[in-house]
């Protein structure tokens, strides 16, 4: 790869980039110049190769740059790594995603969940996208207390009937099919089957040793766009149902808090970059395995790729939404009203996952393509925004595909 270090009004470009993906570089080089990014990073491997390994900016405005060691925190992007973990459960024969809940967790079966299974915890159909229950203080960083709170809670559909996004949740929906079919709360299997392994720089619990390479978010401003915006529209229309309370019932979560960070919210606080998101993906990208490593066998990574759910209203997004078994796939809401920054166009193979303010990490098995982009200026909408599609779009094109005019990149 050609080492690379540039100048822009926001801070410098650094890294390594091979000439073949110069677009993905010149997209992130105009994120700085043109749209307003703060501090971001962008990686991405091919046939487990690394091919860009890019970071540039500032860890705040006009603060200390962006370094090649600097991490964030990637919201729901955290969501794919917990998900991973679920998938090598089951491909280890230890989860049956077909079977019920309560086998795994019988205090579950209640209040109408009685008859859910393992697989709609991950595909966001079981019906717990938030808690009616006005959450204490700190109770998202309080896995325990969590857990006996969505045991108690009725759904808000009958588990299966439909599907809207567990923003939160699904930390504990997915985290106890982790930790009751492996013995092991979800932290500590990724660190010891998957992060550790495979060296990669992801952590769902960091260590307070690493707090000091954390670059605060910034969050996104409430603009005229953000107040009139679907989602806030189905706040305004029920605000007792699953949208407003996902939004507002939140204990008094802070994402750039120490709490936050140390805690185990597979949902939503993971800690990583771009090139921690692209090496988490790697393996999947390439048949399951890497290097040695073997995360799942191809039976699983196909599971892994297949639409389980697909809805035109998305029960807490309030847009249309598709998901495999606790992965997004591909998601083309360009046409729809009043949706911006709600898409996130990949190929149809792709999988992986969105995170809050715009950051993705997924695999792409058809083109043996892993790809990480994390930022710490938070971008409007629900999916990714200009920046972070920018990049997906320019790595595309490096590898050949001509168009996603149909809603998925093709060749």
């Amino acid at each position: 790869m050609d080492r690379v270090s540039l100048s822009t009004p926001r801070g410098a470009v650094e890294g390594e980039c091979d000439g073949r993906f110069k677009g993905v570089l010149d997209a992130f080089v105009e994120n700085f110049t043109a749209r307003e990014e703060v501090g971001a990073s962008v990686a991405m491997t091919v046939e487990g190769r690394p091919v860009v390994d890019l970071w540039g900016g500032r860890r705040t405005e006009g603060g200390d740059p962006w370094e090649k060691d600097t991490v964030s925190v990637v919201f729901s992007c955290t969501k794919g790594a917990s998900a991973l973990c679920a998938h090598m459960a089951a491909d280890r024969g230890q989860l049956d995603f077909d079977a019920p809940v309560v086998r795994y967790w019988p205090e579950f079966g209640q209040a109408g969940k009685e008859g859910a299974l393992v697989s709609m915890m991950l595909d966001h159909s079981v019906g717990l996208p938030s808690v009616r229950e006005k959450l204490k203080e700190g109770a998202f960083y309080d896995y325990d207390h969590m857990v006996h709170v969505l045991e108690k809670e009725r759904p808000f559909w009958k588990p299966g009937t439909r599907n809207g996004y567990h923003g939160v949740t699904s930390a504990w929906t997915v985290g106890e099919m982790v930790r009751r079919s492996t013995g092991r709360r979800m932290g500590v299997f990724l660190r010891e089957e998957v992060t550790g392994p495979l060296g990669v720089d992801f952590w769902m619990g960091l260590p307070e040793e690493h707090e000091p390479r954390v670059a605060p978010m910034i969050a996104a401003p409430i603009d005229d766009q953000a107040r009139h915006s679907r989602i806030a529209k189905a706040m305004a229309a029920d605000p007792t149902g699953p949208t407003a309370l996902f939004m507002t019932n939140m204990g008094g979560f802070s994402a750039n808090s120490r709490a936050a960070h140390a805690a185990e919210i597979g949902s939503a606080t993971g800690v990583s970059n771009g090139r921690g998101l692209a090496g988490l993906y790697a393996p999947l990208a390439n048949g399951g395995a890497l290097n040695g490593v073997r995360l799942v066998g191809r039976d699983t990574l196909v599971r892994m790729g297949q639409v389980s759910v697909a809805t035109h209203e998305d029960a807490t997004l309030a847009i249309p939404t598709r998901f495999s078994l606790g992965f997004m796939k591909s998601m083309d809401n360009r046409r729809l009203e009043n949706s911006v920054a709600c898409s996130a166009i990949l190929s149809e193979a792709a999988f992986g996952h969105v995170g809050a303010g715009g950051s993705i990490g997924f695999a792409d098995p058809e083109c043996r393509m892993s790809f990480g982009y994390s930022m710490n200026r938070m971008g409007p909408g629900i999916l990714l925004n200009d920046r972070g599609q920018t990049l997906v779009d320019a790595a595309y094109r490096a590898l050949g595909y001509r168009t996603n005019a149909g809603g998925a990149w093709v060749g």
